[in-house]
């Protein structure tokens, strides 16, 4: 079968496939259109001529051609939300200075935060490193001295630690006391710091004692600080577990009157016999002593 004039009556009959490239004019008497350069067929008188070709699916059956739209152009049939109303609400303005591009959101919030949860943790850590640390220092400052009635626990250990070169001294509410004896502040005067001094040494069994250390065995003097209520007063002196055969005498040498112990605070000194190293020095009531005193400071000297 060819392209030629074979007898064949219709197109179809000579080429199954020319309908795909046949003429605008069709069948029954359709018309070319414009331009197409092809005459009506007429019936019964085969094609001759196929030349009119058109691409595969380019021909609209019952539709108008589609409108050809070249790139770069407006398209009439479209518009740009902008060009809408209220269409710029829609966008958000670019910050200025970001190069027109939208401002990142979120991310830098979220650094920020971080960092600033970072920064309240190590501040918290730090705090309480230093509230521990003065915590541990200061566990006994504030803690008020030995007042009147208090307890003086008994120590056998001495009870003052001079610098070298030095003889020991000692408050006597520090020391032990037994028997009755207890600290007090009722009387003023008294020159040991806050104003603490021995009290209740007119019974007898009273005793307080110092222990001591020295460098050098020998002979001192044991100077006692006391007051007395205008009238003389004595104690035994116990040295090392041994007891002196003289007392101790506390005589009213402020010449206080009668009554005032306020104004009978001063002074006295006994000799006593010292080993080297540690030391206890007794002051009691004891039966035929006059006991009515009270005592503040113990100290040694040289004889």
């Amino acid at each position: 079968m060819t392209a030629g004039n074979n007898g064949a009556d219709t197109p179809e009959n000579d080429d199954p496939f020319a309908y795909l490239y046949r003429a605008e004019g069709g069948e029954g008497g359709a018309q070319g259109s414009a331009g197409d350069g092809a005459a009506p067929r007429q019936p019964g008188v085969p094609r001759t001529s196929y030349n009119q070709v058109r691409a595969v699916g380019q021909r609209q059956y019952g539709q108008q051609a589609p409108q050809q739209v070249t790139y770069g152009q407006q398209n009439a049939h479209y518009a740009a939300p902008e060009t809408l109303p209220g269409g710029d609400r829609t966008r958000s303005a670019p910050a200025p200075g970001n190069g027109g591009q939208e401002p990142r959101r979120g991310r830098n919030g979220l650094l920020i935060g971080a960092v600033a949860v970072v920064a309240v943790v190590c501040i918290g850590i730090g705090v309480a490193m230093l509230t521990n640390g003065n915590d541990s220092k200061d566990d006994n400052a504030g803690k008020p001295g030995p007042t009147a009635g208090d307890k003086v626990e008994p120590t056998d250990k001495p009870t003052s630690k001079p610098a070298p070169g030095e003889l020991p001294k000692q408050d006597a509410g520090s020391l032990r006391l037994e028997g009755g004896a207890a600290t007090a502040k009722d009387v003023p005067g008294a020159r040991s710091p806050g104003g603490a001094y021995v009290a209740g040494m007119n019974t007898q069994g009273a005793a307080a004692t110092w222990s001591l250390d020295v460098e050098a065995a020998g002979k001192y003097k044991l100077w006692v600080g006391y007051g007395v209520p205008g009238t003389d007063a004595n104690l035994t002196l116990n040295v090392n577990g041994a007891a002196d055969s003289r007392p101790i005498r506390l005589k009213n040498f402020a010449h206080a009157p009668e009554g005032a112990w306020d104004k009978g605070w001063t002074r006295s000194w006994s000799y006593v016999q010292l080993n080297k190293g540690t030391n206890t020095i007794k002051l009691s009531c004891e039966s035929g002593n006059q006991c009515d005193v009270n005592l503040d400071k113990v100290w040694l000297a040289r004889s």
